[in-house]
């Protein structure tokens, strides 16, 4: 009846489909029925870059200036979160600096993910399009570290090996709210510094830490690496809610910590959000790392693996969550934060690196695997079952493609007033049925771009 997966794929897996679906579970007979939706837009702040590569010449040539790198054999981080056009970025900084006569080459900066392996990191950089072809540069992915200093405590600081022998570093980092703490300093250089240069080793020493003791560990340990090791400068990177650049900006060494926490005010602000009262049933159709480091975004779901008392958003009773994102590489990380999921999406994941993500962070509670069902109408059924109360009520469900992709949504037919009246969402479309092919599968919502 069962057969047991290995470490790559270990969970057990029923061979009959058919054990998961709600009709045979006795969820479907109960006479749930899903709502009509229609799209809508949500508004938000759209600020933005517009010439990328322009920008980043001026500012690492006014650097030059005041601070030569010719002859500079500089490391240039790279992390592995889903950065809007990170490839451009990387390319036209490397360029920068060898424009002024300095030698860059890119080093992974992305703690225990890819799997905890070179060969992992390198390859999720690859994804993003960032290779040595591309780039121009050598990429220079290695898991080992050295120990550069120690915090009063004793916490040794580990810092990537390849970029310890560098002549300088170029810490280069999105600075937007992080996922399971709240602080001066969340995500951005400064935990690009401590757990994104720290690699696997320098990551899981401080999440033993714990989340709790984040929002002074992380500038702590950002704060004794800049005593010590021979940074160049860092680049804060700051999105808006249309997933583009918002500031791209060139952050002296000596301003690092208080220019980053004057830009995760700004991020907070740029941040989108769902509009509505409350919500139903939340579908999201993908998560990823390259979309949050939970997987989905708390700051958006309201949901978080720990501190969930610090995250507050529209109100969601139920999540399910359709599958994974291509660039995650199976790491479902966030997984266990939904009600229910697909067993479609379960065979997508790849243990071994979702494990380790997890392992790493110490928090177990996103790597729970939730109820399974069929597919994806099943899988809506069920939690629409989960939030029915005595007295019937028109069902409010709200889809989304991920928590990036926030200003077109779509919404069930309830919503209409509330659509209608509120100042920064408008109706596109018309009520129509959902998109199920003959095996209850949806396709994915557009990305926003």
């Amino acid at each position: 009846m069962f057969e047991l997966r290995t470490w790559g794929n270990p969970l057990v897996k029923a061979k009959d489909p058919e054990m998961f679906n709600v009709e045979k579970v006795k969820l479907a007979g109960a006479g749930v029925e899903l709502p009509r939706m229609f799209p809508i837009e949500q508004r938000f702040a759209a600020e933005s870059v517009e010439d990328l590569e322009g920008t980043i010449r001026s500012q690492v040539a006014e650097h030059d200036r005041a601070r030569p790198v010719s002859g500079k054999r500089i490391a240039v981080t790279v992390g592995s979160r889903g950065i809007a056009q990170l490839d451009r970025i990387v390319i036209a900084l490397v360029g920068a600096l060898a424009e002024h006569g300095a030698k860059p080459f890119v080093v992974p900066a992305m703690g225990s993910h890819g799997g905890g392996t070179a060969e992992g990191q390198r390859q999720v950089l690859a994804e993003y399009g960032v290779t040595e072809e591309t780039v121009g540069a050598p990429v220079i992915s290695s898991m080992e570290t050295v120990v550069i200093t120690e915090l009063p405590d004793g916490t040794p600081v580990h810092f990537d090996a390849e970029a310890a022998q560098a002549d300088s570093v170029v810490v280069l980092g999105r600075v937007k709210p992080h996922t399971d703490f709240r602080g001066s300093h969340e995500s951005g250089l400064a935990k690009m510094i401590g757990i994104g240069l720290g690699k696997h080793k320098g990551a899981a020493t401080l999440h033993r830490h714990g989340f709790e003791k984040f929002d002074t560990l992380i500038p702590e340990v950002a704060q004794a690496a800049l005593a010590v090791a021979p940074f160049e400068f860092g680049v804060a990177v700051v999105e808006n809610a249309y997933e583009n650049i918002a500031r791209l900006e060139l952050v002296p060494t000596e301003r690092m910590l208080e220019r980053e926490a004057e830009l995760l005010a700004e991020a907070k602000s740029l941040m989108p959000k769902l509009l509505m009262s409350d919500i139903d049933v939340l579908v999201v159709d993908e998560i990823g790392k390259d979309i949050s480091g939970a997987g989905m975004d708390p700051n958006i779901t309201g949901r978080a693996p720990v501190n969930a008392d610090k995250f507050h958003a529209t109100p969601v009773k139920r999540i399910v969550v359709l599958g994974l994102t291509e660039h995650t590489n199976g790491n479902a990380c966030g997984l266990g934060l939904a009600d229910v999921t697909t067993q479609g999406c379960v065979d997508q994941i790849e243990f071994g690196s979702f494990y380790t993500n997890s392992l790493t962070s110490g928090v177990p509670d996103g790597a729970r695997i939730p109820m399974a069902l069929a597919n994806d109408r099943d899988a809506i059924v069920a939690a629409l079952h989960l939030t029915r109360g005595p007295q019937e009520s028109p069902a409010k469900v709200v889809r989304i493609r991920n928590t990036l992709s926030m200003p077109r949504v779509e919404v069930s037919e309830a919503y209409a007033q509330e659509v209608a009246e509120h100042p920064d969402m408008t109706a596109l479309g018309d009520p129509h049925d959902w998109d199920f092919d003959t095996d209850g599968r949806l396709p994915k919502l557009p990305p926003i771009h």
